[in-house]
């Protein structure tokens, strides 16, 4: 298997790099800073979004060749909160939209190039974001926005090469460090395991069966540490 993984540096981001070179995939990591693990690495640069995709597109077609890749995953993003009268409201909202909505457009871009016919591509949303969320509305919006993006990629005359799967993820809390540190009085029960997702997108790459439907948003939900898939 050859897979790019978007926010490869990251905690979930990393723990797929590394979940996949155990399987001795090839994995080209797309994130601001390099991942060491990774056989080939895409550093993101560039102010505006245009600058940003133009770069990866060019930098990952130079490290990938003409070879199709089997998967890309979009797992970069950030969570910032506030409401439309805090005053990182704007600031908080603009570090979202980079984020969550720039990084899942370059990776429509890019899979439209170099996926295989057949390929799976995955994006990441939130379940909270299927409503209102007044306390953190840049957060809100831009996963609400990815969620519309994945249904748009599956639509007819997507651009993307044919028989691709589209999916995002939904999940509720992923069990990372960084959400430890800063609740560590939550119930763990509740959260996702990053093995879980990891060995889920493994079974999505090799396994088209088992793949949802084409443009759903997949609820991954964490009750007394069992993990399950509800797509919608």
């Amino acid at each position: 298997m050859r897979v790019a993984v978007y926010g490869g540096k990251g905690a979930l981001g990393s723990t797929l790099v590394h979940h996949f070179k155990a399987k001795s995939w090839w994995v080209c990591s797309i994130d601001l800073a390099e991942n060491p693990e990774a056989d080939a690495n895409v550093v993101v640069k560039g102010d505006t979004l245009q600058d940003q995709a133009d770069m990866v597109r060019k930098e990952f077609a130079g490290v990938c060749g003409e070879e199709k890749i089997d998967a890309l995953y979009c797992v970069a993003g950030g969570w910032a909160g506030g409401n439309a009268s805090n005053d990182d409201f704007i600031k908080n909202t603009d570090l979202m939209m980079k984020q969550s909505i720039w990084t899942s457009a370059i990776s429509a871009n890019v899979a439209a190039f170099h996926l295989k016919e057949g390929g799976l591509l995955t994006l990441t949303g939130a379940v909270p974001c299927l409503k209102g969320t007044s306390f953190m509305m840049g957060y809100g919006l831009s996963k609400a926005a990815v969620h519309q993006l994945t249904k748009s990629l599956a639509a007819p005359n997507n651009g993307l090469p044919d028989n691709v799967s589209v999916q995002c993820i939904l999940p509720v809390t992923l069990d990372t460090p960084m959400n430890r540190k800063f609740m560590a009085d939550a119930d763990f029960t509740t959260w996702t395991p990053m093995s879980y997702v990891a060995d889920m997108f493994t079974r999505w790459a090799e396994d088209p069966s088992s793949r949802h439907p084409n443009g759903s948003l997949v609820k991954i939900i964490t009750e007394k540490s069992e993990t399950r898939e509800e797509a919608e």
